[in-house]
Protein backbone atom coordinates (compact mmCIF):
# COMPACT_ATOMS: atom_id res chain seq x y z
CA UNK A 1 0.00 0.00 0.00
CA UNK A 2 1.10 3.15 -0.89
CA UNK A 3 2.19 5.53 2.36
CA UNK A 4 -0.85 8.10 2.88
CA UNK A 5 -0.18 11.92 3.91
CA UNK A 6 -0.77 11.35 8.01
CA UNK A 7 -2.45 14.57 7.66
CA UNK A 8 -5.13 13.71 5.22
CA UNK A 9 -5.96 10.93 8.26
CA UNK A 10 -5.94 13.67 10.68
CA UNK A 11 -8.74 16.32 8.28
CA UNK A 12 -10.73 13.28 7.05
CA UNK A 13 -11.07 12.41 11.21
CA UNK A 14 -11.55 15.82 12.42
CA UNK A 15 -14.09 16.58 9.35
CA UNK A 16 -16.00 13.33 10.11
CA UNK A 17 -15.99 14.10 14.14
CA UNK A 18 -16.89 17.79 13.24
CA UNK A 19 -20.40 16.24 11.71
CA UNK A 20 -21.29 13.52 14.13
CA UNK A 21 -20.24 15.63 16.99
CA UNK A 22 -22.88 18.40 16.21
CA UNK A 23 -25.42 15.82 14.14
CA UNK A 24 -25.42 14.50 18.09
CA UNK A 25 -26.43 17.62 19.41
CA UNK A 26 -29.99 16.99 17.82
CA UNK A 27 -30.46 13.37 18.13
CA UNK A 28 -30.82 12.58 21.72
CA UNK A 29 -32.77 15.70 22.02
CA UNK A 30 -35.07 13.88 19.43
CA UNK A 31 -35.63 10.63 21.21
CA UNK A 32 -35.48 11.98 24.92
CA UNK A 33 -37.96 14.94 24.14
CA UNK A 34 -40.21 12.70 21.63
CA UNK A 35 -40.73 10.26 24.27
CA UNK A 36 -41.89 12.53 27.03
CA UNK A 37 -44.26 14.35 24.98
CA UNK A 38 -45.63 10.87 24.33
CA UNK A 39 -46.51 10.81 27.64
CA UNK A 40 -48.03 14.20 28.45
CA UNK A 41 -50.16 13.67 25.24
CA UNK A 42 -51.24 9.90 26.82
CA UNK A 43 -52.25 11.44 30.12
CA UNK A 44 -53.91 14.32 27.95
CA UNK A 45 -56.12 11.55 26.62
CA UNK A 46 -56.52 9.70 29.54
CA UNK A 47 -58.01 12.85 31.43
CA UNK A 48 -59.28 14.61 28.54
CA UNK A 49 -57.51 17.88 30.38
CA UNK A 50 -56.95 20.51 27.95
CA UNK A 51 -54.01 21.73 30.23
CA UNK A 52 -52.05 18.52 29.18
CA UNK A 53 -52.85 19.09 25.67
CA UNK A 54 -51.70 22.29 25.35
CA UNK A 55 -48.20 21.04 27.59
CA UNK A 56 -47.67 18.28 24.88
CA UNK A 57 -48.36 21.14 22.12
CA UNK A 58 -45.39 23.05 23.46
CA UNK A 59 -42.61 20.67 23.77
CA UNK A 60 -43.99 19.21 20.55
CA UNK A 61 -43.21 22.85 18.99
CA UNK A 62 -39.41 22.11 20.28
CA UNK A 63 -39.27 19.03 19.47
CA UNK A 64 -39.91 19.88 15.69
CA UNK A 65 -37.31 22.54 15.65
CA UNK A 66 -34.68 20.02 16.72
CA UNK A 67 -35.78 17.44 14.62
CA UNK A 68 -35.00 19.45 11.31
CA UNK A 69 -31.88 20.50 11.96
CA UNK A 70 -31.16 16.71 13.03
CA UNK A 71 -32.19 15.68 9.52
CA UNK A 72 -29.86 18.07 7.94
CA UNK A 73 -26.67 16.99 9.47
CA UNK A 74 -27.20 13.26 9.39
CA UNK A 75 -27.72 13.19 5.75
CA UNK A 76 -24.65 14.92 5.39
CA UNK A 77 -22.86 12.73 7.56
CA UNK A 78 -23.70 8.81 5.27
CA UNK A 79 -22.72 11.09 2.18
CA UNK A 80 -19.00 11.15 4.23
CA UNK A 81 -18.36 7.70 3.74
CA UNK A 82 -18.31 8.23 -0.21
CA UNK A 83 -16.22 10.97 0.42
CA UNK A 84 -13.98 10.94 2.40
CA UNK A 85 -13.73 7.11 3.12
CA UNK A 86 -14.10 5.27 -0.07
CA UNK A 87 -11.59 2.35 0.65
CA UNK A 88 -13.83 1.94 3.81
CA UNK A 89 -16.85 2.07 1.72
CA UNK A 90 -16.12 -0.47 -0.40
CA UNK A 91 -14.44 -3.11 1.80
CA UNK A 92 -17.35 -3.36 3.81
CA UNK A 93 -20.17 -1.06 1.76
CA UNK A 94 -22.18 -4.54 1.13
CA UNK A 95 -22.33 -4.78 4.77
CA UNK A 96 -22.31 -1.56 6.59
CA UNK A 97 -24.82 0.12 3.62
CA UNK A 98 -27.80 -2.88 4.83
CA UNK A 99 -28.46 -1.19 8.12
CA UNK A 100 -28.27 2.37 6.37
CA UNK A 101 -30.99 1.45 3.97
CA UNK A 102 -33.34 -0.21 5.95
CA UNK A 103 -32.65 2.62 8.49
CA UNK A 104 -34.16 4.97 4.99
CA UNK A 105 -36.57 2.90 3.38
CA UNK A 106 -38.43 1.76 7.55
CA UNK A 107 -37.32 4.30 9.83
CA UNK A 108 -37.32 7.72 7.90
CA UNK A 109 -40.27 7.05 5.95
CA UNK A 110 -42.31 5.98 9.47
CA UNK A 111 -41.16 9.57 10.51
CA UNK A 112 -42.01 11.33 7.62
CA UNK A 113 -45.47 9.59 7.46
CA UNK A 114 -47.01 10.32 10.82
CA UNK A 115 -45.14 13.76 11.87
CA UNK A 116 -47.33 15.85 9.69
CA UNK A 117 -50.53 13.79 10.98
CA UNK A 118 -48.67 14.81 14.55
CA UNK A 119 -47.83 18.43 13.79
CA UNK A 120 -51.76 19.15 11.74
CA UNK A 121 -53.72 16.77 12.93
CA UNK A 122 -54.81 17.77 16.07
CA UNK A 123 -58.39 19.06 15.21
CA UNK A 124 -58.25 16.57 12.00
CA UNK A 125 -58.01 13.67 14.20
CA UNK A 126 -59.41 11.65 17.18
CA UNK A 127 -57.57 11.92 20.36
CA UNK A 128 -56.49 8.42 20.44
CA UNK A 129 -55.70 8.12 16.12
CA UNK A 130 -53.44 11.35 17.14
CA UNK A 131 -52.08 10.05 20.25
CA UNK A 132 -50.96 6.83 17.92
CA UNK A 133 -49.03 9.20 15.53
CA UNK A 134 -47.53 11.04 18.12
CA UNK A 135 -46.05 7.43 19.24
CA UNK A 136 -45.22 6.11 15.66
CA UNK A 137 -43.20 9.28 15.01
CA UNK A 138 -40.98 8.47 17.96
CA UNK A 139 -41.08 5.48 17.08
CA UNK A 140 -39.57 6.21 13.61
CA UNK A 141 -37.15 8.14 15.05
CA UNK A 142 -36.08 5.16 17.15
CA UNK A 143 -35.61 2.96 14.74
CA UNK A 144 -33.86 5.00 12.49
CA UNK A 145 -31.29 4.99 15.66
CA UNK A 146 -31.37 1.51 16.00
CA UNK A 147 -29.91 0.88 12.39
CA UNK A 148 -27.62 3.76 12.88
CA UNK A 149 -26.04 1.89 16.13
CA UNK A 150 -26.17 -1.34 14.29
CA UNK A 151 -23.78 0.13 11.41
CA UNK A 152 -22.06 1.81 14.02
CA UNK A 153 -21.72 -1.29 16.41
CA UNK A 154 -20.57 -3.69 13.63
CA UNK A 155 -17.53 -1.47 13.41
CA UNK A 156 -16.56 -2.23 16.66
CA UNK A 157 -17.32 -5.78 16.71
CA UNK A 158 -17.80 -6.91 12.50
CA UNK A 159 -19.47 -9.84 12.68
CA UNK A 160 -22.02 -11.72 9.90
CA UNK A 161 -19.24 -11.29 7.11
CA UNK A 162 -17.10 -13.32 4.95
CA UNK A 163 -14.31 -11.69 2.87
CA UNK A 164 -14.12 -12.47 -0.46
CA UNK A 165 -11.00 -12.32 -2.13
CA UNK A 166 -12.12 -12.36 -5.56
CA UNK A 167 -13.93 -8.79 -5.14
CA UNK A 168 -11.69 -7.49 -2.21
CA UNK A 169 -14.98 -7.01 -0.32
CA UNK A 170 -16.47 -8.07 2.89
CA UNK A 171 -19.64 -9.58 2.13
CA UNK A 172 -23.05 -10.43 4.47
CA UNK A 173 -23.59 -13.96 5.29
CA UNK A 174 -25.87 -13.36 8.05
CA UNK A 175 -28.16 -9.86 8.21
CA UNK A 176 -29.45 -11.17 11.74
CA UNK A 177 -26.04 -11.95 13.12
CA UNK A 178 -25.15 -7.94 12.22
CA UNK A 179 -28.53 -6.89 12.91
CA UNK A 180 -28.73 -8.75 16.19
CA UNK A 181 -25.11 -8.35 17.35
CA UNK A 182 -25.31 -8.26 21.42
CA UNK A 183 -22.85 -5.02 21.49
CA UNK A 184 -25.33 -3.85 18.97
CA UNK A 185 -28.22 -4.41 21.37
CA UNK A 186 -26.52 -3.04 24.13
CA UNK A 187 -24.75 -0.08 22.55
CA UNK A 188 -28.54 0.83 21.38
CA UNK A 189 -30.22 0.40 24.55
CA UNK A 190 -27.26 2.32 26.39
CA UNK A 191 -27.56 5.41 24.25
CA UNK A 192 -31.07 5.53 23.85
CA UNK A 193 -31.40 5.68 27.64
CA UNK A 194 -29.00 8.06 27.53
CA UNK A 195 -30.90 10.52 25.33
CA UNK A 196 -33.82 9.74 27.54
CA UNK A 197 -31.89 11.04 30.37
CA UNK A 198 -31.13 14.12 28.35
CA UNK A 199 -34.39 15.04 27.24
CA UNK A 200 -35.58 15.00 30.78
CA UNK A 201 -32.88 17.47 31.82
CA UNK A 202 -33.92 20.04 29.08
CA UNK A 203 -37.62 19.76 29.88
CA UNK A 204 -36.76 20.33 33.81
CA UNK A 205 -33.93 23.11 32.60
CA UNK A 206 -36.77 24.96 30.71
CA UNK A 207 -39.32 23.95 33.42
CA UNK A 208 -36.85 25.90 35.93
CA UNK A 209 -36.25 29.03 33.80
CA UNK A 210 -40.29 29.48 33.92
CA UNK A 211 -39.88 29.23 37.93
CA UNK A 212 -37.30 31.68 37.91
CA UNK A 213 -39.10 34.20 35.87
CA UNK A 214 -42.34 33.46 37.92
CA UNK A 215 -44.54 32.38 34.35
CA UNK A 216 -46.25 29.33 33.84
CA UNK A 217 -46.21 27.75 37.07
CA UNK A 218 -48.31 25.35 37.21
CA UNK A 219 -47.29 24.02 33.39
CA UNK A 220 -43.15 24.23 34.85
CA UNK A 221 -44.14 22.10 38.21
CA UNK A 222 -46.45 19.38 36.07
CA UNK A 223 -44.03 18.94 33.23
CA UNK A 224 -41.14 18.73 36.00
CA UNK A 225 -42.72 15.94 37.66
CA UNK A 226 -43.30 13.75 34.62
CA UNK A 227 -39.95 14.54 33.13
CA UNK A 228 -38.54 13.88 36.75
CA UNK A 229 -39.67 10.65 37.27
CA UNK A 230 -38.91 9.71 33.73
CA UNK A 231 -35.71 11.10 33.67
CA UNK A 232 -34.86 9.13 37.13
CA UNK A 233 -35.99 5.57 35.32
CA UNK A 234 -34.10 6.27 32.28
CA UNK A 235 -31.08 7.29 34.41
CA UNK A 236 -31.46 3.73 36.61
CA UNK A 237 -31.34 1.76 32.74
CA UNK A 238 -28.42 3.95 31.30
CA UNK A 239 -26.55 2.94 34.51
CA UNK A 240 -27.44 -0.58 33.94
CA UNK A 241 -26.65 -0.60 30.43
CA UNK A 242 -23.51 1.20 30.84
CA UNK A 243 -22.13 -1.80 32.65
CA UNK A 244 -22.87 -4.35 30.14
CA UNK A 245 -20.93 -2.00 27.78
CA UNK A 246 -18.41 -1.78 29.93
CA UNK A 247 -18.35 -5.92 29.87
CA UNK A 248 -18.59 -5.68 26.18
CA UNK A 249 -15.91 -3.38 25.89
CA UNK A 250 -13.48 -5.40 28.25
CA UNK A 251 -13.98 -8.44 25.93
CA UNK A 252 -13.88 -7.23 22.27
CA UNK A 253 -11.98 -3.49 22.55
CA UNK A 254 -9.77 -4.16 25.28
CA UNK A 255 -7.37 -1.43 24.46
CA UNK A 256 -10.39 0.91 24.69
CA UNK A 257 -11.09 -0.06 28.34
CA UNK A 258 -7.53 0.32 29.42
CA UNK A 259 -7.17 3.73 27.58
CA UNK A 260 -10.06 4.74 29.36
CA UNK A 261 -8.64 3.79 32.79
CA UNK A 262 -5.21 5.19 32.49
CA UNK A 263 -4.45 0.94 32.57
CA UNK A 264 -0.59 0.46 32.07
CA UNK A 265 -0.40 -2.36 33.48
CA UNK A 266 -3.24 -4.64 34.54
CA UNK A 267 -3.84 -7.92 36.67
CA UNK A 268 -6.55 -9.35 38.94
CA UNK A 269 -9.08 -7.22 41.66
CA UNK A 270 -8.02 -3.95 39.34
CA UNK A 271 -9.56 -1.07 40.85
CA UNK A 272 -11.62 1.39 38.99
CA UNK A 273 -10.32 5.17 39.04
CA UNK A 274 -12.82 7.24 40.46
CA UNK A 275 -11.22 10.46 40.21
CA UNK A 276 -7.80 11.03 38.85
CA UNK A 277 -5.24 13.53 37.17
CA UNK A 278 -2.79 11.85 34.21
CA UNK A 279 1.14 13.27 33.49
CA UNK A 280 1.11 15.19 30.40
CA UNK A 281 3.12 14.17 28.11
CA UNK A 282 3.18 10.43 29.33
CA UNK A 283 4.35 7.62 26.64
CA UNK A 284 1.42 5.00 27.17
CA UNK A 285 3.49 2.52 25.26
CA UNK A 286 6.55 2.63 27.63
CA UNK A 287 5.58 5.22 30.50
CA UNK A 288 8.77 5.68 32.91
CA UNK A 289 6.52 6.34 36.19
CA UNK A 290 3.38 6.12 37.30
CA UNK A 291 1.33 8.17 34.84
CA UNK A 292 -0.87 9.35 37.40
CA UNK A 293 -0.67 12.70 39.73
CA UNK A 294 -2.70 11.12 41.91
CA UNK A 295 -5.71 9.24 41.55
CA UNK A 296 -8.92 7.91 43.90
CA UNK A 297 -9.74 4.21 43.06
CA UNK A 298 -12.96 2.04 44.24
CA UNK A 299 -11.35 -1.14 44.89
CA UNK A 300 -11.68 -4.37 42.25
CA UNK A 301 -14.14 -1.76 40.56
CA UNK A 302 -12.55 -2.26 37.19
CA UNK A 303 -12.23 -6.24 37.75
CA UNK A 304 -16.18 -5.87 38.57
CA UNK A 305 -17.19 -3.69 35.73
CA UNK A 306 -15.43 -6.09 33.07
CA UNK A 307 -16.12 -9.31 34.13
CA UNK A 308 -18.70 -9.62 36.90
CA UNK A 309 -16.25 -10.77 39.29
CA UNK A 310 -13.67 -8.77 42.07
CA UNK A 311 -10.57 -11.01 40.91
CA UNK A 312 -11.39 -10.95 37.37
CA UNK A 313 -8.62 -10.14 35.02
CA UNK A 314 -8.13 -6.72 33.40
CA UNK A 315 -5.08 -6.32 30.85
CA UNK A 316 -3.28 -3.12 30.71
CA UNK A 317 -1.99 -1.24 27.59
CA UNK A 318 1.17 -2.89 28.09
CA UNK A 319 -0.15 -6.10 28.53
CA UNK A 320 -1.75 -5.82 25.24
CA UNK A 321 1.36 -4.53 23.23
CA UNK A 322 3.39 -7.67 24.94
CA UNK A 323 0.60 -10.36 24.88
CA UNK A 324 1.43 -13.54 26.92
CA UNK A 325 -1.49 -12.83 29.25
CA UNK A 326 -4.22 -15.65 29.25
CA UNK A 327 -7.57 -14.47 27.91
CA UNK A 328 -11.81 -15.34 28.84
CA UNK A 329 -10.99 -17.59 25.80
CA UNK A 330 -8.46 -19.99 27.67
CA UNK A 331 -5.51 -19.10 24.63
CA UNK A 332 -2.67 -17.11 25.36
CA UNK A 333 -2.96 -13.44 23.89
CA UNK A 334 -0.33 -12.84 21.01
CA UNK A 335 1.78 -9.84 21.43
CA UNK A 336 1.11 -6.73 18.74
CA UNK A 337 3.99 -7.53 16.78
CA UNK A 338 2.42 -10.91 16.28
CA UNK A 339 -0.74 -10.23 15.11
CA UNK A 340 1.42 -7.41 13.13
CA UNK A 341 3.29 -10.44 11.11
CA UNK A 342 0.25 -12.41 10.68
CA UNK A 343 -1.58 -9.37 9.46
CA UNK A 344 1.14 -9.17 6.79
CA UNK A 345 0.78 -12.77 6.03
CA UNK A 346 -2.78 -12.19 5.48
CA UNK A 347 -2.03 -8.82 3.14
CA UNK A 348 0.66 -10.96 0.50
CA UNK A 349 -2.06 -13.76 0.60
CA UNK A 350 -4.17 -11.31 -0.86
CA UNK A 351 -1.87 -10.00 -3.29
CA UNK A 352 -1.10 -13.39 -4.69
CA UNK A 353 -4.70 -14.71 -4.47
CA UNK A 354 -5.01 -11.35 -6.98
CA UNK A 355 -2.21 -12.89 -9.21
CA UNK A 356 -4.28 -16.02 -9.54
CA UNK A 357 -2.21 -18.40 -7.79
CA UNK A 358 -3.71 -21.23 -6.60
CA UNK A 359 -5.91 -21.80 -3.20
CA UNK A 360 -3.32 -22.20 -0.88
CA UNK A 361 -3.18 -18.37 -1.05
CA UNK A 362 -6.85 -18.25 0.03
CA UNK A 363 -6.27 -20.53 2.72
CA UNK A 364 -3.28 -18.22 3.95
CA UNK A 365 -5.58 -15.24 3.73
CA UNK A 366 -8.21 -17.01 5.99
CA UNK A 367 -6.24 -18.43 8.61
CA UNK A 368 -4.91 -15.14 8.96
CA UNK A 369 -7.85 -12.58 8.29
CA UNK A 370 -8.28 -12.16 11.83
CA UNK A 371 -5.25 -9.82 12.04
CA UNK A 372 -5.69 -8.25 8.65
CA UNK A 373 -5.77 -5.22 9.71
CA UNK A 374 -2.47 -5.10 11.61
CA UNK A 375 -0.66 -5.98 8.50
CA UNK A 376 -0.81 -2.13 7.77
CA UNK A 377 0.30 -0.66 10.98
CA UNK A 378 4.03 0.55 11.50
CA UNK A 379 4.27 -0.04 15.08
CA UNK A 380 2.71 -1.49 17.74
CA UNK A 381 2.66 1.71 19.64
CA UNK A 382 -0.11 2.88 16.66
CA UNK A 383 -2.82 0.65 18.62
CA UNK A 384 -2.59 2.95 21.34
CA UNK A 385 -5.35 5.49 20.99
CA UNK A 386 -5.24 9.17 22.87
CA UNK A 387 -5.18 8.27 26.65
CA UNK A 388 -6.28 11.38 27.97
CA UNK A 389 -8.83 11.98 25.66
CA UNK A 390 -10.19 9.31 26.50
CA UNK A 391 -10.08 8.86 30.26
CA UNK A 392 -11.29 12.27 30.83
CA UNK A 393 -14.44 12.16 28.92
CA UNK A 394 -15.03 8.66 30.17
CA UNK A 395 -14.96 10.38 33.90
CA UNK A 396 -17.17 13.20 32.24
CA UNK A 397 -19.68 11.07 31.62
CA UNK A 398 -19.86 8.35 34.38
CA UNK A 399 -19.44 11.78 36.96
CA UNK A 400 -22.20 13.42 35.07
CA UNK A 401 -24.76 10.05 35.09
CA UNK A 402 -24.11 10.35 38.50
CA UNK A 403 -25.00 13.77 38.75
CA UNK A 404 -28.68 13.63 36.81
CA UNK A 405 -29.64 10.50 38.78
CA UNK A 406 -29.13 12.19 42.03
CA UNK A 407 -30.72 15.79 40.36
CA UNK A 408 -34.26 13.76 39.37
CA UNK A 409 -34.33 12.07 42.84
CA UNK A 410 -34.10 15.50 44.52
CA UNK A 411 -36.38 17.14 42.65
CA UNK A 412 -39.02 14.55 43.13
CA UNK A 413 -38.42 14.88 47.30
CA UNK A 414 -38.39 18.21 46.84
CA UNK A 415 -41.74 18.30 44.63
CA UNK A 416 -43.20 22.32 44.42
CA UNK A 417 -40.65 23.29 47.00
CA UNK A 418 -38.32 23.42 44.80
CA UNK A 419 -39.56 27.39 43.37
CA UNK A 420 -38.50 28.75 46.16
CA UNK A 421 -34.63 27.83 46.07
CA UNK A 422 -33.78 30.20 43.42
CA UNK A 423 -29.73 29.10 43.23
CA UNK A 424 -31.52 25.74 43.07
CA UNK A 425 -33.59 26.45 40.08
CA UNK A 426 -30.53 28.52 38.24
CA UNK A 427 -28.42 25.21 38.92
CA UNK A 428 -31.07 22.94 37.43
CA UNK A 429 -31.25 25.49 34.39
CA UNK A 430 -27.05 25.05 33.81
CA UNK A 431 -27.83 21.02 33.90
CA UNK A 432 -28.52 21.28 29.94
CA UNK A 433 -25.49 21.95 28.90
CA UNK A 434 -24.18 19.59 31.28
CA UNK A 435 -26.06 16.81 29.52
CA UNK A 436 -24.76 17.55 26.30
CA UNK A 437 -21.41 17.32 27.23
CA UNK A 438 -21.93 13.96 28.98
CA UNK A 439 -23.85 12.75 25.61
CA UNK A 440 -21.11 13.87 24.12
CA UNK A 441 -18.48 12.57 25.91
CA UNK A 442 -19.86 9.06 25.64
CA UNK A 443 -19.32 9.07 21.97
CA UNK A 444 -15.69 10.52 22.12
CA UNK A 445 -15.42 7.48 24.29
CA UNK A 446 -16.56 4.93 21.75
CA UNK A 447 -15.12 6.71 19.00
CA UNK A 448 -11.57 8.11 20.10
CA UNK A 449 -11.24 5.02 22.75
CA UNK A 450 -11.46 2.52 19.28
CA UNK A 451 -8.44 4.18 17.56
CA UNK A 452 -6.76 4.01 14.80
CA UNK A 453 -9.50 1.43 13.60
CA UNK A 454 -12.09 2.47 11.56
CA UNK A 455 -12.86 -1.49 11.65
CA UNK A 456 -12.17 -3.37 14.83
CA UNK A 457 -8.83 -5.13 14.00
CA UNK A 458 -9.66 -5.25 10.29
CA UNK A 459 -9.22 -2.04 8.40
CA UNK A 460 -7.24 0.87 10.50
CA UNK A 461 -7.44 4.96 9.08
CA UNK A 462 -4.90 4.83 6.79
CA UNK A 463 -6.00 1.56 4.91
CA UNK A 464 -9.87 3.50 5.05
CA UNK A 465 -9.20 7.31 3.79
CA UNK A 466 -9.98 8.31 0.38
CA UNK A 467 -7.05 9.63 -1.67
CA UNK A 468 -7.88 13.05 -1.68
CA UNK A 469 -6.15 16.33 -1.87
CA UNK A 470 -5.56 17.69 1.56
CA UNK A 471 -6.47 20.99 0.65
CA UNK A 472 -10.08 19.94 -0.59
CA UNK A 473 -10.46 18.39 2.72
CA UNK A 474 -9.47 21.67 5.06
CA UNK A 475 -11.43 23.62 3.01
CA UNK A 476 -15.03 21.59 3.42
CA UNK A 477 -13.56 21.32 7.24
CA UNK A 478 -14.01 24.86 7.70
CA UNK A 479 -17.20 24.60 5.43
CA UNK A 480 -18.88 22.27 7.37
CA UNK A 481 -17.95 24.25 11.02
CA UNK A 482 -19.52 27.41 9.53
CA UNK A 483 -22.73 25.65 8.27
CA UNK A 484 -23.38 23.47 11.41
CA UNK A 485 -22.29 26.67 13.56
CA UNK A 486 -25.05 28.59 11.51
CA UNK A 487 -27.16 25.93 11.42
CA UNK A 488 -27.15 25.80 15.70
CA UNK A 489 -27.09 29.69 16.22
CA UNK A 490 -30.53 29.42 14.07
CA UNK A 491 -31.78 26.58 16.25
CA UNK A 492 -31.05 28.06 19.63
CA UNK A 493 -32.04 31.28 18.54
CA UNK A 494 -35.96 29.40 17.37
CA UNK A 495 -36.10 27.60 20.33
CA UNK A 496 -35.42 30.59 22.54
CA UNK A 497 -38.08 32.69 20.83
CA UNK A 498 -40.31 29.78 21.30
CA UNK A 499 -39.82 29.13 25.24
CA UNK A 500 -40.00 33.21 25.62
CA UNK A 501 -43.12 32.78 24.02
CA UNK A 502 -44.29 30.08 26.00
CA UNK A 503 -46.74 27.42 26.52
CA UNK A 504 -50.48 28.48 25.21
CA UNK A 505 -53.04 30.33 27.13
CA UNK A 506 -54.23 26.95 28.76
CA UNK A 507 -51.19 26.31 30.79
CA UNK A 508 -50.36 30.13 31.96
CA UNK A 509 -50.67 30.33 35.64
Amino acid sequence: MEPIDTSLIDWSRAQFALTAMYHWIFVPLTLGLGLIMCIMEAIYVRTGKEFWKSTTRFWMKLFGINFAMGVATGIILEFEFGTNWSNYSWFVGDIFGAPLAVEGIVAFFLEATFIALMFFGWEKLGKKTHLLATWMTVLGATFSAWWILVANSWMQYPVGMEFNPETVRSEMVSFAAVALSPVAITKFLHTVTSSWVLGAVFVVGVSAWYLLRGRHTDFAHASIRVASIFGLCAALLTAATGHQSGVDIARHQPMKLAAAEGLHEGGTHVGLVGVGLLKPGVNWAHPAEDPFLFKVEIPCGLSLLATNTPDGYVPGIKNLLEGGYVGDDGLTALSAEQKMMLGHKAIDALRNCKRGTDGEQVEILRENFPYFGYGYLKTPEELVPPVAVTFYSFRVMVILGGYFLALFAGLLLAGKRIAMWKPGLLIILLSIPLAYAASEAGWIVAEVGRQPWTIQDLLPNCAAVSKLPVGSVKTTFWIFAVMFTTLLIAELCIMLRAISVGPEKNCAS
